[in-house]
């Protein structure tokens, strides 16, 4: 799930404007503090509901405290809201663990903004499970993308997948998000909410899962297109394989001693080239017992120096490459993020773990994972990409052997 945040090398969209038919977005640009995932909200009174949480809070709605919609909205692409089943329960005694906003939506512990945490080795042992588990979950929720099928009961799955496993879903109730994952289809660049839109034939959908497991989160995230690869139009499928490609381009590079600059150099590079941007107002972070903290990861050119990475530091790289416009419209919602312009948007994400020999994907494809032809077809590293280290090599080859 990405962190949202706004820089002087980044813009936020202000508000659009529409000119004989087009969306035109209009930016602010300065120093502002980051902000974790959304803007930032007034603290709650104690005492009050949230949702996604049993006990005390089982009658609570969220979407029920949202305000009311404009029916003169303008959307900038195809894709409408669909009507949201109620937010689903969890008793905390089905999981091993809650994160501390389970109850009230408000996170209460908060990593640095800028010192990157060097994680322990049972941190990291934990951490590989929590992203196992994702992975698991990732994988249950891309069985069910076909024509006819919601989003909603793609949520419904990985809802009961995540408690089967005594892991809870990140997302419900962070900052009061009402679901457990977050599916975003076609001109959704990210934080998609999942209702009851049935799947259809030629969409592409991105599925971003976050685990809570033993009070570690473990969180990707993965394209899907409904009705297969021949499903999608040619300029879809460059656009999937774009963003794929740029992904794992910028994730080969990761070693101790590298600056955290040459991610997004790299990506930006990769995708301008083909004709595709990157979007700026979302990035990736770091992840560990708390959802987002240090490192800031930019997907776009930084001209200035960053960290270095060292051993033992765990974030996410999850690029949003963009068909046209890559500003972000905001929904009604506060959390739907889609292209200005309602061109399509692709994003991959992994965590991953900087190691002595190179990085590894704490959530790395597994036995039971299907092959993507993206995968197949990518003119950076063919097969399924776990990481370069020697362990992650041999482990990739064998999987994509299978």
């Amino acid at each position: 799930m990405t962190k949202f945040t706004l820089t002087t090398l980044g813009a936020i969209l202000a508000f659009l404007s529409t000119t004989n038919g087009f969306i035109i977005p209009s930016t602010i640009r300065g120093e502002t503090a980051l902000s974790m995932n959304k803007k930032k909200t007034k603290p709650r009174k104690s005492g009050g509901g949230g949702g996604g949480f049993a006990k005390k809070a089982t009658a609570i709605n969220i979407k029920t405290k949202k305000k009311a919609a404009n029916p003169d909205f303008t959307y900038a692409g195809s894709i409408r809201p669909f009507p949201q089943s109620p937010t689903r329960i969890i008793d905390p005694d089905a999981v091993l663990s809650i994160p501390d906003y389970a109850i009230d939506g408000v996170p209460k512990k908060r990593g640095s903004a800028y010192e990157i945490e060097i994680k322990t080795p049972e941190e990291i042992e934990k951490m590989r499970k929590s992203g196992r588990c994702a992975r698991e979950v990732l994988d249950i929720a891309g069985r069910l993308v076909k024509a006819g099928v919601t989003t909603d009961e793609i949520d419904a799955a990985v809802h009961a997948a995540c408690v089967e496993r005594g892991a809870y879903p990140s997302p419900l109730n962070y900052r009061n998000f009402p679901k457990s994952c977050c599916t975003s289809v076609n001109e959704v660049i990210c934080h998609g909410i999942p209702d009851e839109r049935p799947l259809e034939d030629g969409d592409i959908v991105n599925i971003d899962i976050t685990v809570y497991l033993d009070g570690y989160h473990g969180d990707c995230s993965e394209m899907f297109c409904v009705g297969g690869k021949d499903a999608i139009d040619e300029k879809g499928r460059k656009l999937l394989q774009t963003t794929y490609d740029c992904w794992v381009k910028s994730m080969e590079l990761v070693k101790p001693g590298v600056n955290y600059n040459v991610i997004g150099k790299t990506i930006e590079d990769y995708i301008k080239t083909e004709g595709f941007s990157t979007v700026r107002s979302f990035c990736g972070h770091g992840i560990g017992s708390v959802f987002h903290t240090a490192p800031n990861i930019f997907h776009y050119t930084v001209n200035q120096d960053l960290q270095e990475m060292q051993v033992g530091h765990v974030y996410t790289i999850e690029p949003m490459i963009c068909e046209g416009f890559a500003d972000p419209y905001m929904w009604q919602d506060d959390w739907t993020a889609t292209t200005a312009d309602g061109g399509r948007s692709a994003q991959f994400e992994h965590t991953l773990l900087v190691t002595e020999d190179g990085v590894e994907a704490l959530t790395g494809k597994i036995e039971t994972s299907p092959l993507q032809f993206w995968e197949e077809e990518s003119a950076i590293r063919k097969g399924i990409w776990l990481g370069t280290s020697e362990n992650a090599r041999a482990r990739a080859e064998e999987l994509s052997n299978r």
